[in-house]
């Protein structure tokens, strides 16, 4: 089989929601990204066979942002794009879609990745408010018009919030925090567990930026209105301990929860962009690459339970490769939630849960930390829903390379229960 290549990749700095991206819109956030790496890379407007972009919360001004991403980066319009949506796997889902296509010999080389403006998620008109647009529309005369109006209560204009409805499952009923709860209840985790793993997330973020870990990794942008220079993330807080984690309230379970604003990713705006090719073309334009996607596994799970996502996905992804964790140099976890991780690191070690879950006969190991998330993760740096999927890969691949690993794992959970894992090599 052909050998699917990551070339390199870029992404922006990654802000929290309402921060300082919270002006650029998520095509203009994908299309800065996406036309800085072409460039650095050399490919020109017609070199592309197609562009697959991951977006959760799509734009209303622009459908099928993948297209708008780009022609706004440059690329020719003759060339097709894609936007896909597997919830907070988006991003890993364009490259994996990008491999599929290149392994079908449908193309060579696709820029594929994630963007998100989670700043932008609109809020909405509930439907008695919508109701009464209709009606205002409807109505001819004026007399009908002042009918029409005479129904308006103020209660009417109570906004539907575009991003807390899409962080609940229409299925299960819970939004994201409360299955990180069923999580912490389940797997006995612990308010000090998850606030000492989320300080940890600081600290290595932190630790990461001050070495200069992310400066090939960023590329930084002017931020409207007066176009101060973003360059770095602002999730990862020096000011962050064990002291002010501690004096949070729970969030999402006010009576008796240990998951708080502390403890889980921040919503976060930004984009990560990735060029993918086959061995071939990157040998013929002489490419140094960062590594190789050998394969990859999405399944499904409870809804309720979404955050075990990667333990199912990973225990698939060993099983069609014949990988044991023993193999593995370099782990990126996406942290949505503290309790979260910290239930699939109980998850992977089970022989009860592999037989029971997993259909497996002993557990798929330890899942050690100290190889884990060595950066940081999205607790500090956030979570750009559409995106992150794809700055796994990308991060990861750079510490394989920095730490002259040979193997790495990026898996994450998926709202609505499913997970996702990715198996990379270095180059």
């Amino acid at each position: 089989m052909k050998r699917i290549v990551i070339v390199d990749g870029l992404r922006s700095p990654f802000c929290r929601a309402g921060g300082p991206l919270k002006n650029i819109k998520a095509d203009e956030l994908g299309s800065v990204v996406a036309r800085e790496l072409l460039t650095r890379l050399g490919v020109g407007p017609k070199d592309l066979d197609e562009v697959i972009i991951g977006n959760v919360g799509q734009p209303a001004h622009c459908a099928n942002i993948a297209r708008i991403v780009a022609l706004k980066a440059g690329v020719d319009r003759h060339v097709p794009a894609l936007t896909v949506h597997r919830n907070c796997a988006s991003g890993m889902e364009a490259v994996t879609t990008a491999a599929e296509r290149i392994l079908s010999g449908r193309a060579k080389m696709i820029l594929a990745g994630g963007t998100e403006s989670m700043s932008q998620l609109p809020l909405l008109f509930g439907p008695k408010m919508t109701a009464l647009f209709g009606g205002l529309m409807k109505a001819k005369k004026p007399l009908d018009k002042l009918k029409v109006l005479s129904k308006f209560r103020p209660s009417f204009l109570k906004p539907i919030i575009g991003i807390q409805v899409g962080l609940t499952d229409p299925f299960s009923g819970l939004n994201m925090g409360q299955t990180a709860e069923v999580l912490s209840r389940e797997m006995l985790v612990t308010r000090v567990e998850q606030d000492a793993f989320a300080l940890e997330s600081h600290h290595r973020a932190l630790s990461a930026a001050k070495d200069g870990f992310f400066e090939d990794e960023i590329h930084g942008m002017g931020a409207p209105p007066h176009y101060s220079w973003i360059e770095a993330d602002d999730g990862p807080m020096a000011h962050q301990s064990m002291e002010r984690l501690t004096k949070l309230k729970p969030y999402f379970d006010r009576t008796c929860g240990t998951v708080t604003v502390g403890n889980a990713c921040p919503v976060t705006d930004g984009a990560c962009m990735l060029l993918i090719c086959d061995e071939e073309t990157a040998q013929q334009r002489g490419w140094s690459v960062l590594g190789y996607l050998d394969d990859w596994c999405a399944t499904g799970l409870d809804g309720d339970r979404m955050g075990l996502g990667p333990v199912y996905a990973t225990s698939e992804l060993f099983k069609r490769n014949g990988w044991s964790m023993e193999d593995v140099d370099r782990i990126e976890l996406n942290e949505a939630f503290a309790a979260q991780v910290l239930a699939n690191e109980r998850a992977w070690k089970s022989d009860e849960f592999a037989r029971q879950y997993l259909n497996r006969e002993e557990a798929l190991g330890l899942l050690p930390m100290a190889k884990t998330n060595v950066n940081g993760g999205a607790i500090a740096l956030g979570h750009p829903v559409g995106s992150t999927g794809a700055r796994l890969i990308l991060t990861l691949l750079r510490e394989l390379k920095r730490c002259g690993g040979k193997k790495g794992l990026g898996t994450l959970c998926i709202g609505g229960g499913q997970g996702m894992s990715v198996a990379l090599e270095a180059a």
